[in-house]
Order: C-alpha cells, then sequence, then structure tokens
C-alpha cells in the first residue's frame, strides 16, 4: 500500500513539473506574439475617444473595449442580453493584426449570415461585450488574450496570448429566460 501511494505521489509531482515545463515551453515561444498583442491593446485602451472600456462585474482584472458603429440613442430601449441568454449575430473575427479567423458571413443558418450562440458557452469576452449591447446595436469588441483563449491556442490561426477583435451586430436576442 505505501509503494502505491509513493508512486502515485511521485507521478503527481512529475505530471505538475512537466505541465510546468510546457507551460514555460509556450510562454518562451510566443514571448514576441505577446508583447505585440498587448502593446497594441495598450494603445487601443488608450484611444479613448473611439474605445470605452468595460469592467466585468465577476472580474474587475477583466476588460473589453468597445466601440459603437450605430446611434445607440436609437437602440437603447431594446432588449440586452443575459449572460444565460441564446443570441442571434452577425459577427467578423480577427487579430489584432486584421488576420481573420471566422465569420458568419459564411453561413446560411439560421438565417443568411446570422449565428446562434449562448453567450455562457463562449469566451469571456465575447459575453461582456455582447451583454452591453442592445438588440439591433453593432459594435467593435477587442478582447485581450485574458478574456479569449488566455495561452492557449484555438485552431490553427489562433495562437495562445492572442488579442480577438469582432465586428458584431446583435439581431436577436433568441432566448432571453433567466436559468439558474
Amino acid at each position: 500500500m505505501k509503494k502505491l501511494l509513493l508512486v502515485i505521489g511521485l507521478l503527481g509531482v512529475m505530471g505538475f513539473v512537466l505541465s510546468s515545463c510546457l507551460k514555460n515551453d509556450v510562454e518562451d515561444k510566443y514571448k514576441d506574439w505577446r508583447k505585440a498583442n498587448n502593446e497594441w491593446f495598450e494603445a487601443q485602451q488608450g484611444n479613448t475617444a473611439f474605445y470605452k472600456t468595460v469592467t466585468a462585474p465577476w472580474d474587475p482584472n477583466g476588460k473589453v473595449l468597445m466601440h459603437w458603429f450605430n446611434d445607440t440613442m436609437l437602440t437603447r430601449g431594446n432588449l440586452k442580453p443575459l449572460l444565460t441568454s441564446t443570441v442571434e449575430v452577425k459577427y467578423r473575427g480577427t487579430l489584432y493584426d486584421a488576420t481573420p479567423f471566422d465569420s458568419s458571413y459564411l453561413s446560411t443558418a439560421p438565417r443568411d449570415s446570422i449565428t446562434r450562440f449562448s453567450l455562457n458557452a463562449g469566451i469571456e469576452g465575447w459575453a461582456l461585450g455582447i451583454m452591453q449591447m442592445h438588440v439591433g446595436d453593432s459594435c467593435r469588441v477587442v478582447v485581450p488574450y485574458m478574456m479569449g483563449y488566455g495561452s492557449s491556442s484555438m485552431g490553427s490561426v489562433i495562437k495562445p496570448f492572442s488579442t480577438l477583435v469582432f465586428d458584431i451586430k446583435l439581431d436577436n436576442i433568441y432566448t432571453y429566460e433567466v436559468k439558474p
């Protein structure tokens, strides 16, 4: 029994050491990319004439930058989604350097260029940005890597530490109910 516990303990320590090494390898490999993304985000954050900084109520360090393309006086009476909502949006996603990684404009379901998302099933920055929008709003939402995919990659285009830029039109709130 003591040998089994010793083996389990050693495996746990080895796993921790290995994961720490892999994390450091990712940080080293993408050091310049991370620096470029952070510098670009900070430069955009300084442009207060264009962007509004929105802080996540659940994380005082979590924030996104937002710019509305429409007159918000025309949509201010419309509904805003909850974190538990499913929304219908049109969007384009690019990296900070304008490299495209996703777009609803390639989709035809459920309607032309409209895609349905549960806000609580995506990245935090996406949810935070869309929760600030009213139905009918069109916004640019800039998501720093900490509110995006963090130190993980996603597909072949989104590298670790990527700042994501979404141009979003909130077309509809498909489900609006409050869920526990």
